[in-house]
């Protein structure tokens, strides 16, 4: 399971609100990929299901869509959205993560072996 707190669920449900032309059925897809300055970094897009994701649902009716490689680095994980002057953005809690970059974008997990992530474009890339 992957909690979204409350502003992250607004955050999401008025992007998901715009872009419902799209994505008529869309949700905020959860990714974990190879890379990053810690090993794995992660990824959010608007996207559909597709076969084989696990779906959560708030209780505001967003979907939470993440593939099953993703899943086992993102169990328990929380999603949070913060404005601050520099602007907005999301940031993960991750359980699982043994160890983050101060980026917050990327992180270690205990025992690497999952393949490389399959997901293409979402959000540029990080650099230290």
């Amino acid at each position: 399971m992957i909690n979204l707190t409350t502003a992250a669920t607004e955050k999401v449900k008025a992007v998901l609100e715009q872009e419902k032309g799209n994505l008529p059925l869309g949700g905020l897809r959860i990714y974990v990929q190879g890379g990053g300055c810690s090993g794995f970094q992660y990824g959010m897009v608007l996207d559909e299901v597709t076969e084989g994701d696990e779906v959560f649902e708030t209780a505001e009716g967003v979907k939470v869509i993440v593939d099953p490689m993703s899943m086992r680095y993102l169990e328990g994980a929380e999603v949070d959205y913060k404005e601050d002057l520099m602007g907005g953005g999301f940031a993960i809690k991750n359980p699982n993560a043994t160890s983050t970059c101060g980026c917050g974008h990327s992180f270690q997990a205990g025992s690497e072996g999952g393949g490389g992530g399959q997901h293409e474009g979402g959000g540029g890339g990080h650099h230290h």
